[in-house]
């Protein structure tokens, strides 16, 4: 069987990501479980996991640009690109981002296979790996931790000062919270993984009902599916297909929610074509009573119309004033709307985020990327191979054709 060497690659982007595909334990899994791999471990001063973690189990540290499949997370520094090699990592470009044009050209140009992660999917269209449930358990964490700062009723560590996911949920044994209610949107893997954390904080779960129409002694939370905050505009009842195919049919109900919630932490994936969740107008009305909005999809102008920017790990709020619809200092004053909207809220768990990444893409994506892919899984998710785009991402031609 013929040999093939892969490379975990240093990150490039700035600021660089300390999250890595495999974690020392997993390399050392993988070269047992395919004995034609090698695994070669970039020098990195930032990566979540140490040069000497991999070293220890005899995982080579060094340059790896003789390996035949490079992967990483973020996009790789256009100077960086290697003609010819293989490349895993989030580019970026599938919706054509203008900020990554110059990227695709130049994988096209030196005649890379570029593989992207979020395009890994089964037959069904289901994502088979993804950092989501990280995602959600932070900013979910973010959230709660705002509170905490913004009533000064509890103070919690920030997430990325915590070691682990073990560590974080032991640090949420802190939260105390009054009989507050929180709102939470989405269904899939970031919705669940803001479940987590609320639940390990001891927050009670209600149905809709209860949310709308009780009073509680003890902080709850809803979590929302489409259904519950969607009208078909010519009436009848929400169809969950036609929904997702033709969002624009429908109108948001959601403003009853934002009457009794006091936090809202948004985890719904949001199609442009579909409502916002409430507007500007719906703010300004004395029975909105929203005050902290810990939006974790970070869609700047989408469907949370508080979230005017991304913010950061290092400066992760700002509040957002209604009447100039502008955005303030953060916790500057007390009439004003908090918001979290950090755009990398996994890279605050990197050990963990990369270990459940890493166990998916073993499992997952490993036999078909290395010895069978009779099921199309790596097919469907190279962007470009030999120069041209494959005929699953040919609609970004005329995109790769414009000049940046």
């Amino acid at each position: 069987m013929q040999s093939i060497k892969i490379g975990l690659i240093r990150e490039g982007k700035t600021p660089p990501d300390k999250r890595v595909a495999f974690t020392p334990l997993q390399t050392e899994e993988i070269e047992q479980r395919f004995p034609q791999v090698k695994i070669t471990c970039e020098p990195s001063e930032v990566r979540a996991y140490k040069e000497s973690e991999y070293k220890e189990l005899g995982i080579t540290i060094g340059d790896a640009r003789d390996c035949d499949i490079l992967m990483g997370i973020k996009e790789v520094p256009i100077k960086n690109l290697i003609a010819g090699k293989t490349y895993l990592f989030f580019s970026h470009t599938m919706k054509k981002q203008p900020y990554n044009r110059g990227l695709l050209q130049e994988a096209l140009k030196k005649k890379i296979r570029l593989i992207d992660y979020e395009a890994l999917k089964d037959t069904q269209g289901n994502r088979l790996v993804a950092f989501g449930r990280f995602a959600g358990i932070v900013g979910a964490y973010n959230g709660l931790w705002v509170y905490g700062n913004r009533y000064k009723i509890f103070s919690l560590r920030r997430a990325f000062e915590c070691f682990d996911i073990n560590d974080l949920k032991l640090e949420l044994r802190k939260v105390k919270l009054p009989a507050i209610k929180i709102v939470l949107t989405g269904a899939g893997r970031v919705a669940k993984g803001a479940m987590e954390t609320l639940d390990t904080a001891g927050i009670k779960k209600v149905n809709s009902t209860e949310f709308l129409n009780q009073k509680f002694e003890v902080p709850v939370y809803v979590q929302l599916s489409s259904a519950d905050y969607h009208t078909r505009k010519e009436g009848g009842h929400f169809n969950r297909e036609e929904f997702h195919q033709h969002p624009e049919l429908y109108n948001s109900d959601f403003v009853k929610f934002t009457k009794v919630a006091d936090i809202l932490m948004a985890g719904a994936y949001w199609n442009p074509k579909a409502p916002k969740l409430f507007s500007r107008e719906d703010i300004l009305q004395p029975d909105f009573k929203i005050k902290i909005v810990a939006d974790i999809t970070c869609d700047i102008d989408g469907s949370v119309p508080t979230t005017k920017k991304p913010s950061s790990i290092t400066d992760p709020l700002y509040d957002y004033d209604p009447i100039s619809d502008s955005t303030q200092a953060p916790l500057s004053d007390e009439k004003l709307i908090t918001v979290m909207a950090v755009d990398n809220l996994p890279c605050e768990l990197p050990r963990s985020a990369s270990e459940e990444f890493g166990r998916d893409l073993i499992d997952r994506i490993l036999k078909p990327l290395l010895i069978d892919d009779s099921e199309g899984v790596v097919d469907r998710a190279t962007i470009a191979r030999d120069g041209q785009l494959t005929k699953h991402f040919s609609y970004l031609q005329e995109y790769v054709n414009q000049q940046s």
